[in-house]
């Protein structure tokens, strides 16, 4: 059976917005029992010239809900007007992105698969895909590196968390 645009590309976003989540409560649960201002893991980043750690919440959502929900206009443009700035700020930026997964069918990605989609920042058009090949080959693998930046910062700060907290809940066989 061939693999649906949907299929490669939605559950995948789903599970991983599942253990990002959970990444959330275990932050939040970690600051409060340590005792830590909730600043010291907010405020985080890798490498001074990185983002902090909502950064990487918004990027998950423009990476995933958002880019779908642009994909049809022809132009896709990262919106970062609106950066978490808590813990429940993070969660619903998260809820936000799986609900408009939810409300994905799969023949909406496959009627814009081989659309024209420009990738614009700063008002120019700087690259042009197909709306298969921005979400496989831009969009999914940024979506990737913020979920994963997301909880390397967790892991620097010493969050008692592992690859499976990271992972969510895995597509088994029914």
């Amino acid at each position: 059976m061939a693999l649906s645009l949907y299929d490669a590309f939605v559950p995948s976003c789903q599970q991983i917005l599942g253990g990002v989540a959970n990444l959330i409560d275990k932050a939040e649960a970690h600051a409060k029992e340590h005792g830590l201002d909730d600043a010291e893991l907010i405020e985080a980043r890798l490498a001074e010239t990185m983002w902090p750690l909502p950064w990487h919440v918004r990027s998950c959502w423009v990476h995933s809900a958002f880019v779908i929900e642009l994909l049809p206009t022809g132009e896709f443009s990262p919106d970062f007007t609106d950066i978490p700035g808590s813990w429940d700020a993070m969660r619903a930026q998260i809820a936000a992105a799986q609900q408009g997964l939810a409300s994905v069918a799969p023949e909406q990605l496959e009627a814009v698969a081989d659309q024209s989609v420009g990738f614009v920042l700063g008002g120019k058009r700087l690259m042009e895909f197909t709306g298969q090949n921005f979400l496989l080959s831009f969009s999914q693998p940024n979506f990737y590196f913020h979920a994963t930046t997301f909880y390397d910062i967790l892991r620097m700060k010493g969050v008692p968390i592992g690859k499976r907290d990271y992972m969510g809940v895995p597509r088994f066989n029914a």
